[in-house]
């Protein structure tokens, strides 16, 4: 499913049967049927815009909570404002909130996010007190989304569009890296930080990167988080 659709898919459960979707066209259609021999389709019904917002709903993580723009905010609770738009991250995903527990227990100073996606993550950090938090993604979505959510939620954050495998990244005491676990391990070869908090990957997963020792774990639903710290 990622090789027939990197833009997104859907896992869900139907009794003992895991049920992956992807939202395409007859072009798509034929791919999938191809490559799993069977589909089910169903036409997309007209009011997806709206429909697609019920299944984001607010979310606590590192003691925030993360709010899509049509929701409110428990009364009194520290929280963000976090509109997705084209870009990943609402803040419900196991590995968002992985990260962002480890994040809230460390010292606050310099922090990285790279993919930064959404900019959840960086907006969430820069409200724990770090600063300055400096946010990159590849994708130009990303990059506009993230500076829309750190303005709504009245932050002036640095957000810029670079491939942190090949471009230079900022020295910063903490980087997060909420990518895959390729990338991982070549941005672990190329960043400049004293803590390194990793994730985007399975549980089975245990990332081994140069320059840096694991000493923390966190797990959530079958994925994992990883804090590293330099040798």
């Amino acid at each position: 499913m990622l090789a027939l659709f990197p833009e997104g898919f859907e896992e869900s459960e139907r009794g003992d049967e895991l049920v992956l979707s992807a939202y395409t066209d007859a072009r798509g259609e034929g791919r999938m049927a191809a490559a799993f021999g069977e589909v089910t389709t169903t036409d997309v019904p007209a009011d997806w815009v709206e429909r697609w917002k019920r299944f984001h709903r607010p979310v606590n993580a590192g003691g925030i909570w993360i709010v899509p723009p049509w929701e409110d905010p428990p009364r009194g609770a520290d929280s963000v404002l976090i509109d997705p738009g084209r870009a990943f991250g609402t803040g419900a995903h196991p590995t968002t909130r992985l990260c962002l527990d480890v994040v809230s227990e460390l010292e606050p100073g310099s922090l990285l996010d790279i993919g930064c996606g959404s900019g959840v993550l960086a907006i969430a950090a820069a409200k724990l007190g770090f600063a300055p938090v400096i946010g990159l993604d590849s994708d130009r979505h990303a990059v506009e989304a993230a500076r829309a959510n750190a303005a709504a939620n009245r932050l002036e954050l640095e957000f810029e569009q670079a491939d942190a495998r090949v471009e230079p990244l900022p020295q910063a005491d903490v980087a997060v890296a909420n990518v895959s676990a390729e990338v991982v391990a070549e941005v672990a070869e190329r960043v400049d930080c004293s803590l390194f908090v990793t994730s985007g990957y399975f549980e089975a997963h245990v990332p081994s990167l140069p320059r840096f020792r694991t000493i923390d774990r966190r797990t959530l639903e079958g994925w994992a988080a990883d804090l590293h710290a330099r040798e």
